[in-house]
């Protein structure tokens, strides 16, 4: 696997759940991550944190910038900070439809808006975007977040064709559903947590829930030299959910 020494990273919603396993797994692999969350006291001991609102064009400009001018330079960004959604189109309000969209649709596409320019400059950059399986396939209630990651899918492709001939690889990770912080609050928040979590293992062909380190290792492994060749790719790691 790539030796990541001398890399540097940006990881958002780093604070929990897969942002927090890929800090780790860039850590291990030798890279400067720099941590952005919101709430940034889970974010691993020894890194940077850094609060960041990545819906907000000022946080996400100057989140780059605190990076570039601080570390003098930016190879990997992965805008992995998502918020979820348990609503149908008639139920979500149009608060919460914008607040989903803010967060994952926005946040990703501003954190790639100003690390591009830096990107094209040094003529080279990764970035690696957390989309979700509920982007390529509908799931009941999840109006706005299947919405949402089906943007950050379009967009990855986007920008991977725009900008392949400039040295920008950019891909995204598709994960199922994963045993995170939000899939326990969602479980806490359920009539009957032990019913509903049987219901959620039972989608996956598998029989299990994914782990947020088995995304973090997708997450190194798209960024890593070893996927050279890929770029605009929306790999899934679903436990056989999208192919059942």
């Amino acid at each position: 696997m790539t030796d990541f020494k001398d890399r540097i990273v940006i990881v958002t919603g780093a604070g929990s759940g897969i942002g927090r396993e890929a800090t780790r797994r860039f850590c291990d692999a030798g890279a400067l991550v720099v941590g952005a969350d919101l709430e940034t006291s889970g974010i691993l001991e020894g890194v940077e944190r850094l609060t960041a609102d990545v819906s907000r064009p000022e946080d996400a400009e100057h989140m780059i910038a605190h990076v570039v001018d601080g570390y003098g330079g930016l190879d990997i960004l992965c805008n992995n900070a998502g918020v979820g959604s348990t609503t149908n189109a008639v139920d979500c309000t149009v608060e919460e439809w914008d607040r989903v969209f803010a967060v994952n649709a926005r946040g990703v596409f501003l954190g790639m808006k100003y690390a591009l320019p830096h990107f094209l400059e040094q003529g080279h950059g990764t970035i690696v975007n957390t989309a979700s399986i509920a982007g390529m396939v509908g799931l009941p209630n999840r109006a706005a977040y299947c919405a949402s990651k089906a943007a950050v899918i379009a967009l990855t492709k986007q920008v991977a064709v725009q900008w392949a001939a400039h040295g920008i690889r950019c891909n995204c990770v598709c994960p199922g559903t994963i045993d995170s912080p939000w899939v326990a609050r969602l479980l806490a928040q359920a009539s009957d947590p032990e019913q509903q979590r049987r219901e959620l293992v039972a989608r996956q062909p598998v029989g299990r829930l994914g782990t947020p380190e088995e995304v973090a290792d997708a997450i190194v492994y798209l960024a890593s030299d070893e996927a050279a060749f890929m770029t605009g790719s929306a790999l899934v790691i679903d436990g056989g959910l999208v192919a059942a």
